[in-house]
């Protein structure tokens, strides 16, 4: 019977040890390199070399750090126009008509699809010459459409139409389940009150539902403020006039084009504490607006 407690302890050791040692060796420990990198200068060649503050007083001075912040913070947009129409679908998706599962899954796919093919995808749908969206605009209303990707002004909105493209499906799921969760008394008892249904969606609906509100507005943050992968592969220059690249892009910039891994640590800190401070923010505020019943 010992013995078989002592196994027992084993393989729970072994199971939490896997996870743990994951994190020690690629979170922890990068995480620590990285914070004593961006204290020198680096080519990842030869030795690197301290550099004090250095680093961290460069990039108030660097144009393309601060055009990488403006461009991570205006896209931002997405995340009130990504809620709505998540709001929208999952309503519509909740009624009980028949087959409504099948555009449930239609809705999601472009959640799972791979970021590089689905900003293939757009590249070719928001071609200036060619494009599907430049065509249709053409055939169904005579307007010229912009160049999506070459205008300095369109770049931006072009990857914010995108990345509500892709991201609208997963928080409809999350919108869906929310909804199905209000128990209809609320309802049936606003009826009884005179409630109209925009009365209801306000008054219930919405308050009802600030738990996810605050998920989708937290992770929406987050993800916006990691966003590389699309740009990268739809405008790989950053964009005309750098007007397309995120933080995150000139940190790869800077590590892996420049060579100056001790500038893009400093960088990657930068973005680190804006996170946390944004965060942090956004949970202060939550105790004013988001219920827990």
């Amino acid at each position: 019977m010992i013995s078989y407690r002592r196994k027992e302890i084993g393989w729970a050791y072994g199971f939490v040890a896997i996870p743990v040692l994951g994190f020690l060796l690629f979170g922890l420990l990068p995480l620590i390199a990285s914070g004593i990198l961006s204290f020198t200068k680096w080519d990842m060649v030869t030795s690197p070399k301290f550099v004090g503050f250095t680093n961290y007083v460069n990039l108030w001075k660097d144009e393309k750090v601060h055009k990488g912040l403006f461009n991570t913070f205006f896209m931002l947009i997405h995340i009130p126009l990504g809620m709505f129409i998540s709001l929208l679908l999952a309503m519509l998706m909740n009624q009980k008509v028949r087959g409504v599962s099948i555009f449930r899954t239609i809705f999601y796919i472009p959640v799972i699809s791979p970021v590089v093919a689905v900003s293939l995808l757009w590249m070719w749908m928001l071609n200036y010459d060619f494009g599907l969206v430049n065509q249709f605009l053409w055939d169904w209303f005579h307007i010229k459409g912009p160049n999506w990707l070459g205008d300095p002004h369109w770049v931006k909105p072009s990857l914010i139409l995108m990345g509500l493209w892709g991201g609208v499906g997963g928080n409809m799921v999350l919108y869906l389940a929310g909804l199905q969760s209000i128990s209809s008394t609320y309802y049936e008892a606003a009826e009884v009150d005179g409630a109209n249904a925009f009365q209801k969606f306000t008054r219930i609906t919405v308050p009802l539902l600030s738990n996810i509100h605050f998920f989708v507005v937290v992770m929406g943050v987050i993800g916006t403020f990691q966003a590389f992968s699309q740009v990268y592969v739809m405008v790989p220059d950053g964009g005309p006039e750098y007007s397309a690249a995120t933080v995150v892009f000139n940190i790869f910039q800077h590590a892996f084009e420049y060579f100056d891994m001790g500038y893009a640590s400093a960088e990657a800190w930068m973005l680190g504490v804006i996170i946390l401070i944004l965060t942090m923010i956004q949970f202060r505020l939550s105790k004013r607006w988001a219920y827990n019943d």
